[in-house]
């Protein structure tokens, strides 16, 4: 074989063989001496409690005592290890074989030691920050990474427009945020891209661009959390911020076009309006300046022809009264009338014998032109 002695001799060898007889095993001992063999388990555990009894004092009596008193103090140290502390930045989150039993407010705190209970303190008074349509690569405006998939949406006229906003949160209940969701922060970034892809598709996306974005801000911050309460999400939305709302780039010239020429629509309307509200109070006001002539000249007519006709008929009156008289007076107020307009000389009749009538010639020369 392999392992046999090749000396000679007539030993047994085998692979622990000896040569110099004897039968052996992995330990054997031959002729010439070796290890000694090891002693079994038992002897070891007998030499091991008599060496813990002669350390103990008193002997084997009290050391029944002492074993009580050592495994009573390792409970009591074990216990205290319950004791834990939440600072005022955190929440405590107590586990009970890896399930959540309750949450603990800021201060000193128990719970059963380790490894019944464990507790996990997250922060909750920091503000985490979600970008939505970009990525902030060296937190410069200028160095974002657009990412076409999330900022890219439609709105409420069919138009496409190109937002990136951001939105902070807090962990209002650390036990919830923990435990109800698998992964909070894509859970709170999913939602948060779905609201606002439901606020842009019913709103212009001229009111997009222009007055709408705080009422947008509003609307996404509102609905986000109400979305997040019904998950059980334990997450506060403290703001959402628009950053950029812009056409895209591919048709961001045409979306320029067009807004210049509605801005000169826009313009026009406005001078024209003003030049309406400028002529038509004037035609306005000249309009009712000769509606009130014409009743002012209605009412004067009106009236003159009612006094002449009342004058005609107390005069039919007098008449009818006494005809002669009448016809004097009557006669009397119309010379008055014709020579109340009329140069004249009076002459008395009986002062005026030495007076030579003469014919006006100068006169009637001037009435007549001079021919």
């Amino acid at each position: 074989m392999p392992w046999n002695n090749q000396g000679g001799g007539n030993n047994s060898g085998g692979p622990w063989g000896q040569g110099d007889g004897g039968a052996g095993g992995p330990w054997g001992q031959g002729g010439g001496g070796g290890g000694q063999p090891p002693q079994d388990i038992d002897a070891l555990i007998r030499q091991g409690r008599d060496a813990w009894r002669r350390m103990m004092p008193g002997g084997g009596a009290s050391s029944g005592r002492a074993l009580t008193l050592l495994i009573l103090v390792f409970g009591l140290i074990w216990a205290a290890t319950g004791f834990y502390r939440v600072n005022p930045q955190q929440q405590g989150v107590v586990l009970r074989f890896g399930e959540w039993v309750r949450t603990s407010s800021p201060g000193l705190h128990y719970h059963l030691p380790y490894p019944i209970e464990t507790v996990l303190t997250p922060e909750v008074t920091r503000d985490n920050r979600i970008e939505i349509g970009f990525r902030d690569v060296s937190g410069n405006s200028s160095s974002r990474r657009d990412i076409a998939d999330e900022s890219q949406m439609i709105t409420g006229d069919e138009n496409i427009v190109d937002i990136d906003f951001v939105v902070f949160w807090r962990i209002a209940d650390a036990g919830q945020y923990l435990f109800n969701l698998a992964e909070p922060d894509e859970t709170i970034k999913v939602t948060a891209e779905a609201v606002m892809r439901e606020i842009i598709g019913r709103t212009p996306i001229q009111t997009a661009l222009t007055e709408g974005r705080q009422d947008i801000q509003v609307q996404a911050r509102q609905q986000l959390q109400d979305l997040l309460n019904e998950y059980g999400a334990g997450v506060r939305v403290r703001d959402v911020q628009l950053l950029a709302v812009d056409p895209p780039a591919d048709v961001i010239d045409a979306f320029n076009e067009v807004q210049r020429a509605r801005q000169d629509r826009d313009r026009l309307k406005n001078e024209a309006e003003a030049f309406s509200n400028d002529i038509v109070p004037r035609a306005r006001g000249e309009a009712a300046k000769l509606v009130a002539e014409a009743e002012a000249y209605q009412a004067e007519v009106v009236n003159r022809a009612t006094g002449d006709a009342s004058r005609f008929n107390q005069i039919f009156q007098a008449y009818l009264k006494d005809k002669d008289v009448t016809k004097e007076r009557i006669y009397i107020e119309t010379v008055e009338e014709i020579f109340s307009n009329v140069d004249k000389i009076i002459i008395d009749s009986d002062a005026g014998n030495g007076v030579v009538p003469y014919l006006p010639l100068r006169e009637l020369n001037k009435s007549t032109g001079g021919n």
